[in-house]
């Protein structure tokens, strides 16, 4: 071999540089590759590919020339050439602080955040919550519990702006104890019953929070979710305003209180300030008013009992409470309920032995004795309170709590000189009358009576017992008591404003299918007529009976107009008139009048008589709308509220047109023969116009006379019932006084005329706005029109005695399907209506007017010592 070969060029210095440009030349052996070659080394190469740094990793890669041998390259995702991540010329992309949308990313990926970017958002949340709390947790200050527990008294004015009574605030029974006072056992009822994990807790509950959303969200029982932090904090730091800024301000101040304060001195906190009911703050205060005893004597029976009225006194005192819901039987079932759950709570939480459970189970209820009043509340003034109280904390946002720490000027619309001539009116028909020590059946007579200003609604008198100290409920409220024939006038008027139906249409009919009803109507007043459908057809009940409705005395009256059935309440053609026309609209122009809808009866054919119980303020101020024309506006009792010079509550007046003008004056009208010539002719005043009407139920268990004036519309309710009585019953009153019987005619239309006489004394004598012609004058079923069949005349000037006050007799037996109810028969089927005396019935046929079936419906009973029932003002309906 010559030693001149060409020898391969040798490289150039040395280094890393040198290798490199030794890997780019051509393998030895072998052609130069063309200067554009994939393999060339032109300066056009090296700007294909990027840069000389590019094509060092294309080759590590191996790429052409590198390990591995010639490999594909990918495609360039952008002009240029520029790989993933790169933009124009290859350059890479500029980082950003928050990728988003995402670079590099193309479709629906752009678009999806990354994990990184959700878990930074999601600790920037935490922190920012965190760090919101912290700075409020710093800025809100714990107030001074002194200063926001001083209790102050209530100011009531009567309706001319002078002192009326002060009350409550300081009269109220609290007295602070040590927790070392407090038995273990009621520490651990309350515990187990209302926050179980109180020891442990930061002083709110998130979780128990989180279930109270979730309950309510699923349409469960409204919950709380607080802790007893949370309602120590209420009680006592802040107000009892339903907000989320209160809201969020008990949630730190909880926090906050927590964390700085012992368990201990919590639970004692909020034991001292809870409201049990009867009056009474604190646990001493409650343990004397429910067991007459110091809280440190309380038996872990009775802590159980105390810790179950801390879900709502209301509805949980055994002796009743406010509202219909909350009567002597219904809250003691509840009381008994909850008294059961919680010694079972604590057992279930490990706060009492399930063998100590059984031994209190055992032993029974542990049955309170009876509230007691304060001493202010003698005569009328606790009823009025009481009213006013239950106005305000039903029609305003003051609660009760806030309302028994004082401090407001209360300015009722009482009128003293009507209050006063009422009860007087009352005591001296009671004092003249009524005398239980001669008369075993003179026992457990009760009065109650209410006084309505026609076209505002102002209450300006009650009658709510003898005594509010000796005498608990307020008879002018709610008190279940039926008030029979004074509830026609109401039929009238749907009568007035809808119409009879068309007996060859269906069911439902607009009223331009029906025939409007003239009080110069004529139907059949006969005796045990049988009850017919609005087409003719027999009515029967749910066992397929007929009904024969009876009249007062048995007494057939033969033809007679609605005026005259009116007149002398006559019971056969309102049944029937109320089925023409439909009970539904019966009892929508009974509310349009402005009855309460719970105070009402179901809707049997007995509907139209009088089955319902609404209060004497309620019926008082349904006739206040007759009064003024068909304006309606609810009784009220309370003007305004203020506190600290400030004004906390102002009534607004609201009224609404119940009925066309003419319709509620025809009504006056028809009622003005009822007092001049008919059942009410003991209730009238001399020169001045009187519209009423009387009302007496089945077995003589109730008497009424409801009526008014221009100025003023008042009721009067009497009946009997015996508050200490195992089985509560309205008890007959036939006797009473002296008399075989007791009507709407007699004592309470005697009380009505004297009371009227003194309370319109000095005032001008008005006169009812004159009714225009109405309606036409249709013929019930049996009544034709024909010239044989003409209506009766009415038999006298003044009403015989057995057509206005004469009781009922019981049906004689026939051989007819048919059957009559006694008041508390147990076999009768479809209601123990019977018809008595002017009223007719009650309880009534089952069924509506639709046919047989239906509900037999129920007589509600008054409780012996149920306060402010609130038919009108303690109900969820205010």
């Amino acid at each position: 071999m010559s030693e001149h070969r060409r020898k391969p060029p040798q490289p150039q210095g040395g280094g890393r540089a040198a290798t490199r440009r030794a890997a780019q030349q051509p393998a030895p052996g072998r052609r130069a590759a063309p200067p554009n070659s994939a393999a060339g080394h032109s300066r056009g190469e090296e700007t294909r590919h990027g840069s000389r740094a590019d094509a060092r990793r294309t080759t590590q890669r191996g790429g052409p020339g590198g390990p591995g041998g010639p490999r594909r390259r990918p495609p360039a995702t952008g002009p240029g050439g520029g790989g993933r991540g790169r933009r124009d010329n290859g350059r890479p992309v500029a980082k950003r602080f928050i990728d988003y949308p995402r670079a590099g990313k193309t479709g629906v990926r752009r678009w999806i955040p990354s994990w990184k970017l959700v878990a930074g958002l999601c600790v920037s949340f935490v922190g920012l919550i965190i760090g919101t709390v912290g700075v409020a947790l710093a800025v809100v200050q714990v107030p001074s519990a002194q200063k926001a527990s001083v209790v102050q008294k209530n100011v009531y004015y009567w309706a001319d702006g002078k002192q009326m009574v002060v009350a409550g605030g300081g009269n109220l029974n609290r007295q602070i104890v040590q927790i070392s006072q407090i038995p273990t056992s009621m520490q651990n009822a309350v515990i187990s019953a209302e926050n179980a994990s109180f020891e442990k807790d930061w002083g709110v509950d998130p979780m128990g929070i989180a279930r109270a959303v979730v309950k309510m969200a699923q349409g469960g029982e409204t919950q709380s979710g607080s802790t007893i932090t949370q309602q120590f904090v209420k009680n006592t730091y802040l107000s009892q305003e339903q907000t989320l800024k209160r809201k969020a301000t008990e949630l730190l101040i909880s926090i906050k209180v927590g964390a700085t304060q012992e368990k201990s001195d919590i639970l004692a906190g909020y034991l001292n300030t809870a409201y049990y009911g009867r009056g009474a703050y604190g646990i001493q205060a409650a343990a004397r008013a429910y067991f007459d005893t110091d809280c440190a004597q309380l038996s872990p029976s009775q802590g159980a009992f105390l810790a179950a009225t801390l879900n709502g006194p209301n509805l949980y005192d055994p002796y009743g409470g406010q509202g219909p819901a909350a009567t002597p039987e219904k809250n003691l079932k509840r009381a008994s309920d909850r008294w059961k759950w919680t010694l079972d709570r604590e057992v279930q939480v490990g706060r009492m032995d399930a063998g100590e459970r059984d031994k209190w189970v055992q032993q029974g209820f542990p049955m309170p004795q009876k509230p007691k009043p304060a001493t202010n509340r003698a005569g009328q003034i606790g009823y009025l309170t009481d009213l006013a109280d239950n106005y305000i904390v039903a029609h305003s946002k003051i609660s009760k709590a806030e309302l028994d720490k004082g401090g407001y000027q209360i300015h009722t619309t009482f009128d003293r000189d009507k209050v006063d001539a009422l009860a007087k009116s009352v005591e001296e028909v009671r004092k003249a009358n009524i005398k239980p020590q001669v008369r075993d059946v003179d026992q457990f007579v009760q009065f109650g009576g209410a006084s309505v200003e026609p076209k505002t609604g102002k209450i300006t008198a009650i009658y709510g017992g003898e005594n509010a100290l000796e005498h608990f409920t307020n008879n002018a409220d709610y008190t279940g008591v039926q008030v029979g024939s004074t509830f026609k006038p109401f039929v009238l008027a749907a009568a007035m404003s809808h119409g009879k139906r068309n007996p060859s249409l269906g069911e439902r009919q607009t009223d331009r299918d029906r025939t409007l009803v003239s009080p110069e109507s004529v139907y059949n007043g006969n005796n045990k007529l049988t009850l017919r459908k609005f087409n003719g057809t027999v009515w029967h009940d749910q066992d397929g009976k007929e009904w024969h409705q009876k009249n007062d005395g048995d007494e057939d009256k033969g033809l007679i107009t609605l005026r005259t059935a009116m007149q002398y309440s006559v019971n056969t053609p309102y049944i029937q008139l109320g089925m023409d026309v439909g009970t539904d609209l019966v009892q929508d122009a009974a509310l349009k009048a402005g009855l309460d809808k719970d105070q009402l009866a179901s809707l049997t054919p007995t509907f139209s008589l009088g089955t319902s119980a609404p209060s004497a303020i309620r019926l008082a101020g349904a006739y206040a709308t007759f009064a003024a024309s068909g304006k309606q506006a609810d009784p009220y009792s309370v003007e305004k509220v203020e506190k600290d010079g400030t004004p906390a509550y102002v009534h607004e007046a609201k009224t609404a047109q119940a009925f066309d003008a003419n319709v509620a004056n025809n009504v006056t009208d028809v009622l003005k023969t009822v007092v001049q010539a008919g059942t009410g002719t003991s209730a009238q005043l001399g020169d001045r116009p009187v519209a009423g009407k009387t009302g007496t139920t089945d077995g003589n268990r109730s008497a009424w006379f409801a009526g008014y004036t221009p100025q003023l519309s008042t009721a009067i309710g009497m009946y009997r019932v015996d508050p200490n009585a195992k089985k509560q019953e309205f008890l007959s009153m036939r006797g009473v006084g002296g008399k075989p019987t007791i009507h709407g005619a007699s004592f309470p239309a005697e009380i009505w005329a004297d009371y009227m006489g003194k309370a319109l004394k000095g005032q001008p004598v008005l006169q009812f706005d004159p009714p225009q012609p109405i309606g036409e004058k249709v013929y019930g079923d049996g009544a034709s029109p024909s010239p044989s069949a003409s209506p009766s005349v009415a038999p006298s000037a003044s009403p015989s005695p057995s057509a206005s006050a004469s009781p009922s007799k019981s049906p004689s037996s026939s051989p007819s399907p048919s059957r009559s109810c006694g008041f508390f028969d147990p076999k009768c089927k479809h209601g123990g209506g019977n018809g008595g005396t002017d009223q007719g019935t009650t309880g009534g046929p089952g069924g509506g007017t639709s046919g047989p079936g239906g509900d037999t419906g129920e007589t509600p009973t008054p409780g012996p010592t149920r306060r402010q029932p609130g038919g009108l003002f303690g109900g969820p309906n205010g």
